[in-house]
């Protein structure tokens, strides 16, 4: 990675506006003792690269652009998600300045950034322009970057909202400008990536004049080069070398554009001002009105212009221009091999990549299906636990109102989930019969299926279905199950369903389940829990707040950890009795913000998830004895005897 260009910024760190240069909270968190588990949880951009480069693992990145609408962008969060799937590097996010980049609008450049990092767990690049904008401007997103755990800028003079470009006073004019600002500013705390261009700026004087240009960007204080598309490998390796002979040392990135459509492809080349070689011109004319078919020649071509860049000794990775499109981009990766099917999990849940969050590796199990609530509720804490929840007597969650957020909302619109749930109830149990066809994947009775719960916008989890057969069972009998895990008792790290961590260790899972029941049934159950302890833990609460448990003293219990080579113990899930006095109000709110409140008011459906949510208790379950078979099946079955025997006989006469 090109540092040459210390000397050029030293010099303005001592009259700069006072930031520090981690972003990390000055409080170290008292809980700390465990080492982070993954290295690219904790480094910098410039550093995974540097690895990457020197083990000759190649890599991929993926770029987006902020949506239009709110719908757009739940959509693009649902994107996110699945392409960071595949093992992204890194995804970059671009500035719109007609759009209000820099707002809190869930559609700004700024916002879908800062999800991506915070509530995907996405390396983010924000891009950032001198287009329309002054100095402090600038430095203010450049601030609210910095505090919404941003660490890395694309600087661009971006293009002219007219025809030609117009100077901003007290602004910059160019990329360099951009980027000296930056390290003036904010001294070395974000890597910054700029623009590159195979074939020459096509305002610059000439492709030497640009690469000149190219080199006084990169000795500003850039760390690496991602360039503009183009559709010859020879075109970027010439780049690459022309680039190399005058000095430039930092990665360069090439610009991957796989055509997808006749009209998108003239879009993108009209913005770009470049020109498409005959021999992919004379291949697409044709098929123009095919869409499909441009998409698999734009996929073959992709494809075979990436193999040659690989081979070439040239290219550590890859930069996709996706255009907020998952399929054809994810084709070449797969046909490339670079598509990481199955990543292994650094943690049992997905975690953030806000840079305060890097120690972090304990969380309460009642999150595991909604990550992103619990990223959002614990958004404010200075420091988080490491190693061990701790003894805290109350951890401060903030209060979940904002259902609405884009990012915390279903992915699915309110037509989907009303064919899913029921466009009407009739009672209690046509709510078993939605939780049972969740769990089952069979269609409902009006031919849909059950795709996700308010508690959990996902199919089940392949861990989940482990437990299929039995969860099936008791949710049809009104034992409606949010969460549930199965024991493990040492499976290897790399087991595909339950494994987590790095190689060559073991995980071990406490059985545990977490489900909404009728009154009467807590009644029966709580009966029968007492020939259980002290194997069985229980907290059972009601929206009211009535709260029975047993946990001893109110103290958390760990119910998964892991053992690997070289590491103490990592516990990264507990059940802790104070956090789900926390969770509960979350869990009751459920019911009625995503469903109740998608039938109108005072309909029968409506009065029967009110109901449910007035009277219905919240329980949890965990099995201490985790080498031997689960016995909370065994616990829900005795429930249900009990409440099936007949009552006894009165005393006496009668």
């Amino acid at each position: 990675v090109n540092q040459r260009s210390d000397a050029n910024w030293q010099s303005c760190k001592s009259d700069s506006s006072g930031t520090s240069n981690s972003g990390e909270s000055s409080k170290e968190s008292s809980r700390c003792s465990t080492p982070v588990l993954d290295a690219d949880r904790t480094d910098r951009l410039r550093d995974k690269m540097r690895r990457r480069i020197e083990s000759g693992d190649r890599w991929f990145s993926l770029e987006f652009f902020p949506p239009r609408t709110t719908s757009g962008a739940v959509n693009l969060i649902s994107r996110f998600d699945r392409m960071g799937s595949g093992g992204p590097l890194f995804i970059d996010v671009t500035w719109h300045p007609a759009g209000d980049p820099g707002s809190d609008k869930e559609t700004s450049s700024m916002m879908i950034a800062s999800t991506a990092v915070n509530y995907c767990g996405l390396e983010s690049v924000l891009h950032l322009t001198c287009c329309n904008q002054t100095k402090d401007k600038i430095t203010g997103h450049l601030n609210k970057a910095k505090r919404l755990g941003l660490k890395n800028i694309m600087a661009l003079r971006g293009d002219p909202i007219g025809e030609d470009w117009v100077e901003e006073e007290g602004g910059f004019s160019y990329a360099t400008d951009l980027v000296k600002h930056i390290r003036c500013e904010f001294d070395d705390y974000f890597d910054i990536c700029i623009a590159g261009y195979p074939t020459g700026h096509p305002e610059a004087e000439s492709y030497e004049v640009d690469l000149r240009h190219l080199k006084e960007k990169v000795d500003a204080g850039a760390h690496f080069i991602v360039t503009q598309l183009f559709f010859r490998a020879e075109t970027f390796l010439k780049f690459v070398k022309d680039c190399r002979a005058i000095g430039i040392t930092c990665p360069v990135l090439p610009g991957i554009f796989p055509i997808q459509g006749y009209h998108s492809l003239r879009q993108l080349v009209k913005l770009s001002k470049l020109e498409v070689p005959e021999e992919i011109t004379q291949v697409i004319e044709p098929i123009k009105d095919n869409d499909a078919a441009i998409r698999s020649y734009g996929i073959h071509q992709a494809v075979e212009m990436c193999k040659i860049l690989l081979s070439s000794g040239e290219v550590p990775g890859l930069h996709f221009y996706t255009l907020n499109r998952e399929v054809a981009t994810i084709e070449v990766l797969r046909l490339l091999g670079l598509w990481a099917e199955d990543p292994r999990r650094p943690l049992p849940w997905a975690i953030s990549a806000h840079p305060k969050r890097k120690v972090e590796d304990v969380r309460p199990i009642f999150w595991a299906s909604r990550p992103k609530s619990y990223i959002y509720r614990t958004q404010d804490w200075d420091d988080f636990p490491n190693g061990r929840w701790g003894n805290s007597a109350s951890p401060a969650f903030g209060e979940l109102t904002d259902y609405y957020l884009f990012y915390l909302k279903s992915k699915s619109p309110k037509e989907a989930l009303l064919q899913m749930w029921g466009e009407e109830l009739s009672s209690e149990e046509s709510v078993y019969e939605v939780f049972t066809n969740y769990i089952s994947g069979q269609a409902n009775r009006s031919g849909h299926k059950v795709m996700c719960l308010p508690w959990n916008d996902d199919p089940l989890a392949p861990e989940t279905n482990l437990l299929k057969d039995e969860l099936e069972k008791v949710n049809h009998r009104g034992v409606l199950t949010i969460n549930s895990q199965p024991n493990i008792n040492g499976k290897a790290s790399s087991d595909p369903i339950a494994g987590w961590g790095p190689a060559g260790g073991y995980v071990f899972q406490k059985a545990y389940l977490e489900f909404f029941t009728s009154s009467e049934n807590v009644t029966a159950l709580l009966q029968v829990l007492k020939k259980y302890e002290p194997r069985v833990n229980y907290h059972i609460v009601n929206v009211q707040g009535r709260n029975i448990t047993n946990a001893p003293d109110m103290q958390p219990s760990a119910v998964t950890w892991g053992i690997f080579p070289g590491r103490e113990i990592i516990q990264p899930t507990v059940v802790d009795p104070v956090s789900f006095m926390s969770w509960k109000d979350e869990a009751f709110a459920l019911w009625i913000e995503q469903w109740a409140k998608l039938y109108e008011d005072e309909s029968p459906s409506r009065m029967i998830i009110q109901y449910i949510h007035d009277n219905y208790f919240l329980v949890n379950l965990v099995d201490n004895d985790f080498p031997l078979d689960s016995c909370l099946w065994q616990v829900i079955e005795d429930m249900f005897q009990l409440l099936d025997a007949p009552p006894a006989p009165p005393d006496g006469p009668l």
